[in-house]
């Protein structure tokens, strides 16, 4: 038997939010450590989490390398953003936010559309 839609765009949309935590938050882990100088164990750590990203990426539902990666693309900006106000005291413009919401509109279009 074949999962009900919704359970398989619930399942792509919380596999994309693991992936963005993971490689955002292993880009920062490695930010931290060489740029703010906390040392390699914070980079060490940042690594692990790159890698551990790709093997999220690859339980997507949709088996085509391409699109998953396009749309994960409009993911990581708009989590960037977020990443970038809880961690660091960012604060996005409106075309930050603007270009945020525009991506996300991108990723319901190349996943989630009809074919």
């Amino acid at each position: 038997m074949e999962p009900q839609p919704d359970v398989t765009v619930l399942k792509s949309v919380l596999l994309f939010v693991m992936a963005a935590v993971l490689e955002i938050g292993g880009a920062w882990l490695v930010w931290q450590g060489v740029r703010e100088h906390r040392g390699w164990a914070w980079a060490g750590a940042g690594v692990l989490a790159l890698g551990a990203y790709g093997f999220v990426a690859a339980f997507q539902p949709d088996a085509n390398f391409g699109r998953v990666l396009a749309a994960y693309g409009g993911i990581f900006i708009a989590g960037s953003l977020l990443w970038g106000m809880v961690a660091d005291g960012f604060r996005p413009d409106r075309w930050d936010v603007t270009g945020a919401v525009v991506c996300l509109l991108g990723v319901g279009l190349i996943m989630y559309g009809p074919r």
